[in-house]
């Protein structure tokens, strides 16, 4: 039978690891980043778009009926996430999807071990769907 003091060390020794406490941290920041820039329908729509292909800016804010400024606002956001990549192309910002910021998001859901394997044409077509009905 292990006295209090050996069962308190065990719990303080696994609190107490700097490495594994900072990787929880860089991780919970990350996911807080990933699932407030989806929290937005507007950056939810952007992200459906970009599953078909890269896509300049401008193209980008075509179907909205907000501003250019506005826009690329949201996109700062996905970027900052890591939900998407932006880069220039001579004078023209291309977007293109970084799926390893949604595997890390899925990932962290499946640690529940609640949820089914992604499907994700199911997902695409659901979503193209839902777009569809607006």
């Amino acid at each position: 039978m292990r006295s209090k003091r050996g069962a308190n060390n065990t719990f303080n020794h696994m609190v107490d690891d700097k490495k594994l406490i900072d990787i929880s941290k860089n991780m919970g920041t990350a996911l807080d980043q990933i699932f407030s820039a989806l929290s937005d329908p507007t950056r939810r729509q952007i992200l459906v778009m970009l599953l078909e292909d890269d896509m300049a800016v401008t193209d980008v804010a075509e179907p909205f009926e907000i501003s250019l400024a506005a826009i690329s606002k949201h996109l700062i956001i996905l970027t900052s996430a890591g939900l998407i990549e932006q880069e220039r192309r001579g004078r023209v910002k291309w977007c293109k999807l970084n799926p390893d910021a949604m595997h890390t998001a899925w990932t962290w859901m499946q640690s529940f071990g609640q949820f089914n394997e992604l499907d994700l044409d199911m997902l695409e077509t659901h979503l193209k769907t839902i777009l569809e009905e607006k």
